[in-house]
C-alpha cells in the first residue's frame, strides 16, 4: 500500500497523558515543539499523574480533556471539537497482575478502547494514528537463548495485559488495509524513569527500600528484561510519528538486558540497603523468562538510539523517587 500521508501535523491529541509514558512525551514534545497543539486526553485513573501535566494545562501550554477510551460518545465529541492531526494512543491499563484478577477491564480497555479511537480517527479523517505497544506481545524467549525478538516475530502473548495489546495491534493494522488509514506500532522494552506508579517493580523496589519494607520477587528473580529509559522511548515514538512508514511496527529496545534480581539488588546497593529485604514469593502464572528486543530496523529507519548510560539512568531515577518520598514525609 502507497504511503500518502500528508507531513503537516498540527494538532496532537495524546491519550493516556496523565500516565507514566504519556505524561514524559508530553514534556518531550512541549521541549522539541513548542508551537505544536495538543490535546492531552485521560480517564484519570489511580495510575494518573496528573500533578505533571497539570502545569501546562494552568500555562494553557496544552488542554486537557478527562475521557474514557471506552465511551464512543465521548471520543466524538472529543474529535468534533479538537480535529487531531495525530493520535498518539499511550492509554492501557498496563499491570500485568490486575490483567490476571481481573481480564475483563484489560480488553475493554485496551482493545475496545483503541478501536473507538481507530473509528474516530477514520472518521474525522486523521493523517496519523500511533499505537504505543510492548515487547510482551512477543512472548517469551528462554534464558539460554541468545536471539532478540524482531518486528516479523510471531506474536504469542503469555498474560491477558499482552493479549490485549496484541489484539489492539491487530485492530491497528486492520484498519490500516481495510480503511487505508495511516498507522504505525512502536513495540518498546520495559520502561523505567519518574512519574512510573508504585505498583511497577523499580518504583516499588525504591519505596520498598526506603521504608525498610520487605521486597518481593517472583520465583527466583532470574527473569531476564531489557530496560529503556522512558525519556528515551518518548523520543522514539516521537521520532516514528515523523519518520515510521505507514503500516510498520518499530522496536524501541534500551539495549540493557537484566535480571529482576539484578536490578533490585543494584537499588538496593545504591540505596545503601541490605539484601535482607529481599523475599522471594511464589512465582507469577504464565511469568515470562526473558524479552530482548533487536532494534536494527528503528536504527536504520528512523535513524534512534538510546542516549546515556543505563546505570547514570538508574541513579537519577532512585533521586527522583527518593526525593518524592522524602517531600511526602513532610
Amino acid at each position: 500500500m502507497e504511503n500518502k500521508r500528508d507531513m503537516t501535523y498540527e494538532t496532537f491529541l495524546v491519550t493516556g497523558a496523565a500516565g507514566f509514558i504519556g505524561s514524559n512525551y508530553i514534556e518531550l514534545s512541549l521541549e522539541k515543539h513548542p508551537d505544536r497543539r495538543v490535546v492531552a486526553l485521560d480517564a484519570l485513573t489511580y495510575a494518573s499523574t496528573y500533578d505533571v501535566i497539570k502545569p501546562y494545562v494552568d500555562e494553557k501550554l496544552i488542554s486537557f480533556v478527562k475521557c474514557d477510551i471506552r465511551n464512543p460518545g465521548q471520543l466524538e465529541k472529543v474529535f468534533d471539537e479538537s480535529r487531531p492531526d495525530v493520535v498518539v494512543n499511550f492509554a492501557a491499563e498496563s499491570h500485568v497482575d490486575s490483567s490476571i484478577q481481573n481480564p475483563s477491564l484489560f480488553y475493554e480497555t485496551n482493545v475496545m478502547g483503541c478501536i473507538n479511537l481507530l473509528e474516530c480517527a477514520r472518521k474525522h479523517k486523521t493523517k496519523r494514528f500511533l499505537q504505543v505497544s510492548t515487547d510482551e506481545v512477543y512472548g517469551s524467549l528462554s534464558l539460554d537463548d541468545d536471539r532478540k525478538f524482531t518486528e516479523s516475530d510471531r506474536l504469542s502473548p503469555s498474560s491477558p495485559y499482552s493479549a490485549s495489546k496484541a489484539g489492539a495491534e491487530m485492530a491497528v493494522l486492520a484498519y490500516h488495509r481495510t480503511y487505508d488509514l495511516d498507522v504505525v506500532i512502536t513495540r518498546s522494552s520495559n520502561n523505567f524513569g519518574p512519574h512510573q506508579h508504585y505498583e511497577k517493580l523499580i518504583p516499588k523496589v525504591i519505596r520498598n527500600a526506603f521504608f525498610d519494607k520487605k521486597i518481593p520477587v517472583y520465583g527466583t528473580g532470574e527473569n531476564i528484561r531489557d530496560w529503556i529509559f522512558v525519556k528515551d522511548n518518548a523520543l522514539a515514538i516521537d521520532e516514528v510519528i515523523e519518520k515510521g512508514k505507514s503500516g510498520e511496527v518499530y522496536n524501541v529496545g534500551g539495549g540493557n538486558e537484566k535480571s529482576n534480581l539484578w536490578i533490585i539488588r543494584k537499588i538496593l546497593g545504591i540505596m545503601g540497603k541490605s539484601d535482607e529485604l529481599i523475599e522471594f514469593v511464589e512465582d507469577r502464572p504464565g511469568h515470562d523468562e526473558r524479552y530482548a528486543l533487536s532494534d536494527m530496523k528503528t536504527r536504520s529507519e528512523i535513524g534512534f538510539s538510546p542516549t546515556g548510560n543505563f546505570e547514570e539512568r538508574l541513579h537519577e531515577t532512585i533521586r527522583y523517587y527518593v526525593k518524592k518520598l522524602e517531600k511526602a514525609l513532610r
